[in-house]
C-alpha cells in the first residue's frame, strides 16, 4: 500500500481538530449553528496554516446529510467524498492554472444549475490572487448576486493583489502564522499516535523551522524521520535543519560574559571548522539572549526544551541586563549587516567584537591598550560609568586596622576600594551592590543587597576574591551574604547621586530667568522627565 504524507494523513477532518484559528472557527460556527451563512467567503494567510482546509470542512457543513450545523457527521457517503475529493457538487479550482477569462466563464455557465446530490453547490477557487483581470470582471456579477443553491469560498496567501470589488463582496477571514508551540504540540500528537519517540528538543527545532506553517512542520518532520531512518532525535535534526548547536551559542554566550576577545576569536575559528550559517548562528545566540533577559525579568521562568532553567540561570548570573540587551540589539544589527560584510565570517567577528567593545562600562577587559586618567595614569571601569585612578592612594591599603579590617577595605570606604579593583562584569556589578561587613583572618565577609541576589554565584564570588587578593598582594577568601532588607551599596549610593544632580537640574532650571521669561511670555511649561543625564 502507497505511504501518505503526514500532512495529508493529519488532515484535519471537523472544525474541533484544527489547531488555532479559534477566532475564525468561531464566526463560522456560530454563522453555521444560526443559518446565517453568507454567499461568499475569503480565507487569507500564508502557507499552511488552514485555508483550504477550513474551505473543506465548511463544504461539509453544508452538505452533510445529517442537516446543516457547525458539526459534520465524517461518515455519511457526502462526508466521505469530500475527504476524497470526489464529491460532484463541490468545484475545486486551483486559479494559478486557470487564469485566463474563457475558463472563468466556463466555470461560471454552469453557476446556474441546481447541485446534482448535495444541498448547496460549492465553488472553491485557491490562490484566486492569480485570476486575470478580465476573470475578475467575469466574476464579479456572480459573486455579487449568486443563485440561492450556490456558495463561494476563494482562498489566496496575497490578498493585496485581489481587487477592492472583489473583497467588498466577501466576507473576509484572515488566518494567523502558527506559534511555536501550536505546531509542537500538534508534531507530539501526531508522533504519539503513530507510535513514534522522540526528542523534544527535535520537535522544537522542527517547529520553530517551520515558521508559522502547521502543513510546513509536518511536511518537515516527514523528512526528518526519513533523515533519521525513523527517529525524531535532536542531533539528527540539527543536521538535517544545518542549525547550530545550542552547546556552541552557550559557549558563545559565556565568552562574551567573560569580555575576552582573544577567547571569542578563538572560539570564531573553531566554530569555522563546521562551515556554519552565521546569520543562524546570531539568531541562536539573539533567542538565547531573549530567554536569558525573561530569567532576569522572571527568577520562575523555567525556559523551554532548547533552553534549559540551569542554562538560563547560570547566563543570568554571569551577564548583566545592560549587557544582555547590548548583546542582543547588536546581534539582531549584526544579522542584519552580515549581507555587506566582505565574508561572513568577518562580519560575525565584528559583531561580537562590537558587542563587548560598545560596553556602558568602557574598554574590554584584555585590551591592549587601557584608557588613562587626566594625569596619564591608566584607569579601570568602575560600577556604573564611575572611572577609578589606579595611581591614586588608597586609605589603609598599607596596614591593617585596629579592628580587624583588611589593608586597603576599609568598611567606610569600600566605594574607594572598588573602584581600583581589576575585576569587571557580573563580577563587578556583584562587588558594586555589596558592603563591606567583616574580615576574620584571610576570609573577608560582604553583605549583598537582597534585590540581586541572581549574582550571589560560586564563580562570580571566586573573581571577586582573587580581585582583592591581587591588589592587597595576599591570598583572601570571599563569603557574600544576602542582606534581610536593602544595603547602602555603592551601586544605591551612585544611584542615590544620579538622582540628586537631576534634582538640583530640575530646580536650577525652574529658577533660570530665561525659563521663566518663556512660562510668562508665552505660557510655557516645563517638563521635569525630559532632564536626563548628560
Amino acid at each position: 500500500m502507497s505511504y501518505t504524507a503526514l500532512a495529508r494523513k493529519w488532515r484535519p477532518r471537523r472544525f474541533e481538530e484544527l489547531t488555532g484559528q479559534e477566532h475564525v472557527l468561531q464566526a463560522l460556527s456560530n454563522a453555521l449553528a444560526t443559518n446565517r451563512v453568507h454567499h461568499a467567503f475569503l480565507f487569507t494567510g500564508t502557507r499552511g496554516v488552514g485555508k483550504t482546509t477550513i474551505a473543506r470542512i465548511l463544504a461539509k457543513c453544508l452538505n452533510c446529510e445529517t442537516g446543516l450545523g457547525p458539526t459534520p457527521c465524517g461518515e455519511c457517503a457526502t462526508c466521505r467524498e469530500i475527504d476524497e475529493g470526489r464529491f460532484v457538487d463541490l468545484i475545486e479550482v486551483d486559479a494559478a492554472s486557470r487564469t485566463k477569462v474563457d475558463d472563468t466563464r466556463e466555470l461560471l455557465d454552469n453557476v446556474q444549475y441546481a447541485p446534482t446530490r448535495g444541498r448547496y453547490k460549492v465553488y472553491l477557487i485557491d490562490e484566486v490572487h492569480m485570476l486575470s483581470t478580465h476573470s475578475f470582471n467575469a466574476l464579479l456579477k456572480t459573486l455579487e448576486e449568486p443563485p440561492p443553491h450556490v456558495k463561494f469560498l476563494l482562498a489566496t496567501t496575497d490578498p493585496q493583489k485581489l481587487p477592492v470589488t472583489v473583497l467588498s463582496r466577501c466576507l473576509q477571514f484572515n488566518l494567523k502564522r502558527l506559534s511555536v508551540s501550536l505546531i509542537a504540540e500538534r508534531i507530539k500528537t501526531v508522533l504519539d499516535a503513530e507510535g513514534v519517540p522522540y526528542e523534544a528538543a527535535a520537535v522544537r527545532l522542527v517547529a520553530e523551522a517551520a515558521d508559522g506553517s502547521m502543513r510546513d512542520g509536518l511536511s518537515l518532520l516527514d523528512q526528518l524521520l526519513a533523515f533519521g531512518g525513523g527517529k525524531v532525535a535532536e542531533a539528527e535534526a540539527r543536521t538535517m535543519l544545518a542549525t547550530v548547536d545550542r552547546k556552541q551559542v552557550a559557549q558563545l554566550a559565556r565568552l562574551l560574559a567573560q569580555l575576552d576577545p582573544a577567547a571569542l576569536l578563538a572560539f570564531v575559528a573553531s566554530l569555522d571548522e563546521w562551515a556554519p550559517d552565521y546569520g543562524d548562528v546570531l539568531d541562536a545566540l539573539a533567542t538565547l539572549l531573549v530567554r536569558v533577559a525573561l530569567k532576569q525579568a522572571l527568577p520562575a521562568y523555567e525556559g523551554d526544551e532548547l533552553h534549559p532553567v540551569e542554562l538560563l540561570g547560570e547566563l543570568a548570573a554571569q551577564l548583566s541586563p545592560e549587557d544582555v540587551q547590548l548583546f542582543y540589539q547588536s546581534a539582531i544589527l549584526g544579522r542584519r549587516d552580515l549581507v555587506w560584510a566582505p565574508d561572513p565570517r568577518t562580519g560575525f567577528e565584528m559583531t561580537v567584537l562590537r558587542m563587548i567593545a560598545f560596553r556602558p562600562n568602557g574598554a574590554m577587559e584584555g585590551s591592549a591598550v587601557p584608557p588613562v586618567s587626566a594625569q596619564g595614569r591608566p584607569v579601570v571601569p568602575a560600577a556604573r560609568g564611575a572611572v577609578a585612578d589606579v595611581g591614586a592612594p588608597i586609605a589603609g591599603a598599607a596596614s591593617v586596622s585596629p579592628g580587624g579590617a583588611a589593608p586597603g577595605v576599609d568598611p567606610a570606604r569600600w566605594a574607594e576600594t572598588l573602584a581600583a579593583l581589576e575585576v569587571g562584569g557580573a563580577a563587578r556589578q556583584l562587588a558594586a551592590n555589596c558592603v563591606f561587613s567583616s574580615r576574620s583572618g584571610n576570609l573577608v565577609r560582604l553583605t549583598l543587597d537582597p534585590s540581586q541576589s541572581l549574582l550571589r554565584t560560586p564563580a562570580l564570588i571566586e573573581k571577586l576574591a582573587q580581585a582583592l587578593s591581587r591588589q592587597l598582594g595576599e591570598t583572601l577568601r570571599v563569603e557574600v551574604d544576602l542582606g534581610s532588607a536593602p544595603v547602602d551599596s555603592p551601586a544605591r549610593a551612585e544611584q542615590r547621586a544620579v538622582e540628586e544632580g537631576l534634582d538640583a537640574a530640575r530646580r536650577s532650571l525652574e529658577s533660570d530667568a530665561t525659563v521663566r521669561g518663556f512660562k510668562e511670555k508665552f505660557g510655557a511649561t516645563l517638563n521635569p522627565d525630559s532632564v536626563k543625564p548628560f
